[in-house]
């Protein structure tokens, strides 16, 4: 049966390269969110710090158990009562001193880890005039998908640049996710040829939510992002756009709608293994 309708918020901030600039700001839109009556409330991609340089990032990461954000993101999940979606963190590993995590977290009303997930794509690309991107000498690529019960539903976890890989959503959909979240650092060039049209098509595609909290403006090192927060329902309309500056887009969620899209148009149980 599906659950109850709820109200979720995806926030977007302009972050800096210093985690102790950033935090508060997210604190501030979370605490908003929560006054607008949201649920569930999602901070974009590397909202602890979006630093430009690899050596520098190596040097501020810090593990999970130390990380500031994720203590003040716990503390806040535990203050406001809603659940939180830390976008993604940089925090460092253990096994690959050398690479960081881009990590997801899910937070319950109390302030647990309710599911993690390592963002699996890397983002090397070359897009011309001098924007290149190379993720993949900085960040440990994740090997798992993650899904997680919420109290409407299942959520499946994913990262950005995994947008582009519909083989990851469609399998999040067949362990039954309602939703997909997809916390973003999108470039202005990707963004303004792809962001929408990809998401509307993940979520047509599964019959899925799509919540999709991201950066905007201009950050360190003249690197701009796209913004435009994306809500979308499992038909593929747009419920909620976050425009281009920093704030907080809401919109009313009612799982129902995903049972509703996928008997029109049944993709998931038609779905079948080709050679």
């Amino acid at each position: 049966m599906p659950g109850a309708i709820f109200t979720v918020a995806c926030v977007q901030i302009t972050s800096a390269r210093e985690p102790d600039i950033n935090i508060p700001v997210a604190v501030d839109l979370v605490r908003r969110a929560r006054d607008r009556g949201a649920d569930f409330i999602l901070l974009p991609e590397i909202v602890n710090m979006l630093e430009p340089k690899r050596d520098a990032v190596l040097a501020k990461a810090r593990p999970e158990a130390e990380d500031p954000a994720l203590a003040a993101f716990r503390d806040l999940a535990r203050e406001t009562g809603a659940w939180l979606l830390a976008g993604s963190l940089v925090v460092k590993t253990e096994s690959e001193p050398e690479r960081v995590a881009n990590r997801s977290f899910l937070l319950a009303p109390d302030g647990t880890v309710a599911a993690r997930y390592d963002k699996i794509h890397m983002f090397d690309v070359d897009l011309g005039e001098g924007e290149r991107y190379h993720e993949s000498r900085t960040y440990r690529p994740g090997d798992r998908a993650v899904t997680a019960d919420l109290p409407w539903g299942r959520l499946g976890m994913t990262v950005c640049y995994d947008m582009r890989f519909p083989q990851l959503y469609r399998a999040l959909a067949k362990r039954g996710a309602d939703f997909f979240s997809v916390p973003a650092a999108f470039t202005r060039p990707t963004g303004r040829a792809h962001w929408h049209v990809l998401l509307r098509a993940r979520a047509i595609e599964n019959g899925t939510f799509v919540f999709a909290p991201a950066q905007c403006g201009e950050h360190a090192d003249g690197r701009k992002t796209y913004g435009h927060s994306l809500i979308v329902d499992p038909w593929g309309e747009v419920l909620a756009d976050g425009g281009e500056e920093p704030g907080i887009v809401v919109a009313r969620i009612d799982p129902a709608r995903v049972a509703e899209a996928r008997a029109k148009v049944p993709a998931i149980s038609s779905d079948r293994e080709f050679s």
